[in-house]
């Protein structure tokens, strides 16, 4: 009702997304600062040259999750190839929900994923975060998701 812009952090708490987008939208008054709604939306986006490459890669932050989901709160650790196939089924139930609003791919499969999500959302702006445990690799994740953001 400000006419301001919104931002909701997506990229860890999806679960409310799309009916916090729809009340925004629906209350949002023009402003000073704004004729129409601006949404901004964290994505995830973990990738790699290949799709196995980028799964293992988002290992880390599955592990960071898991963690402190479970009262063990760490800092990042490094990736672990199988991580995911080792999990009980309620630790990767929750992983697929709360790491819904991600991509985990080549840049192709980065590229998909992130246009149907600003498809699905309607968003603005998002905001990238690539939680990767190796700086490089991190750095080269942000170049991928960075090319895709460009065709957009």
């Amino acid at each position: 009702m400000l006419g301001l812009p919104y931002a909701f952090a997506s990229h860890f708490a999806p679960s409310q997304m799309m009916q916090a987008i729809a009340l925004y939208r629906a209350e949002f008054e023009p402003s000073a600062q704004l004729e129409r709604p601006y949404v901004m939306l964290g994505f995830n986006v973990f990738a790699a040259d290949t799709d196995e490459q980028a799964q293992v890669l988002a290992t880390s932050m599955q592990q960071a999750f898991v963690n402190l989901r479970t009262g063990r709160p760490s800092k990042l650790q490094p990736p672990v190839p199988g991580y995911l196939e080792r999990l009980p089924a309620q630790a990767r139930a929750m992983l697929d929900e709360v790491l819904s609003c991600s991509a985990v791919g080549s840049p192709a499969t980065v590229h998909q994923a992130l246009h149907a999500f600003i498809e699905r959302t309607g968003a603005d702006e998002l905001m990238i975060t690539s939680q990767i445990f190796d700086h490089q690799a991190r750095m080269k994740s942000y170049e991928i998701a960075a090319r895709a953001a460009r065709t957009a």
